[in-house]
C-alpha cells in the first residue's frame, strides 16, 4: 500500500523517535472520532484526537479522547493564556504541517505546546490520526505521551 505524502512524513517522524507505526488507510475517511472508531472497530473513547488551538496567538495542541469535548478555559489556564480559540485551517496547517482532520499527536516541523487529557488513560492503546483524514495508527498511550511531549492536564468539560 502506498501512503499519502503527509502520512509518510508522519511515519518518518515516528521512526526518528524510535517508534514503528502501522498506518492504516480508510478511503471512506476517519475525519471525526466517530468515523475513526467505526473504521478501526474500537470505542470512540479510544480515539486520541489532536485539536489545534491558538492561545494568545501561539499554536497549541490539545489531545483528547474522542468522546469528550475541550473546555477552552481549562486550556487557557494550562497555557497561561488570556484568550484561546480554535485555529483557522491555515493556522493549523502552518503550525503542524498537517491538515485539520488528520493531525497526528506529534511530528510537527517546530516545537508546539502539547497537552493531553487524562481521560485517555481509560485505554492502554489508542488510535490517532496519521497525517490525513483517511489514515490512522494504533499506539500505546504511554508511547504517544512520550513522543508528543504532552503534559497531562484536565482539559475536558465536566
Amino acid at each position: 500500500m502506498s501512503l499519502p505524502p503527509a502520512s509518510l512524513r508522519f511515519v518518518a517522524a515516528a521512526e526518528a523517535l524510535g517508534l514503528s507505526v502501522d498506518v492504516q488507510e480508510y478511503p471512506a475517511g476517519t475525519k471525526t472520532s466517530a468515523d475513526a472508531a467505526t473504521a478501526v472497530g474500537c470505542e470512540v473513547s479510544a480515539i486520541a484526537k489532536s485539536l489545534i488551538f491558538m492561545a494568545d496567538d501561539k499554536p497549541v495542541v490539545a489531545i483528547l479522547s474522542g468522546d469528550t469535548r475541550l473546555d477552552t478555559k481549562k486550556l487557557a489556564m494550562a497555557m497561561g493564556a488570556t484568550k484561546v480559540r480554535r485555529a483557522e485551517l491555515d493556522e493549523a496547517k502552518n503550525a503542524t504541517g498537517f491538515a485539520a482532520g488528520g493531525t497526528p499527536a506529534f511530528g510537527y516541523p517546530s516545537p508546539i505546546a502539547v497537552f493531553i487529557d487524562p481521560q485517555l488513560r481509560r485505554h492502554d492503546e489508542v488510535w490517532s490520526a496519521a497525517g490525513t483524514p483517511t489514515t490512522v495508527y494504533r499506539i500505546p498511550l504511554t508511547d504517544l505521551i512520550v513522543a508528543s511531549g504532552a503534559v497531562e492536564v484536565d482539559l475536558a468539560y465536566g
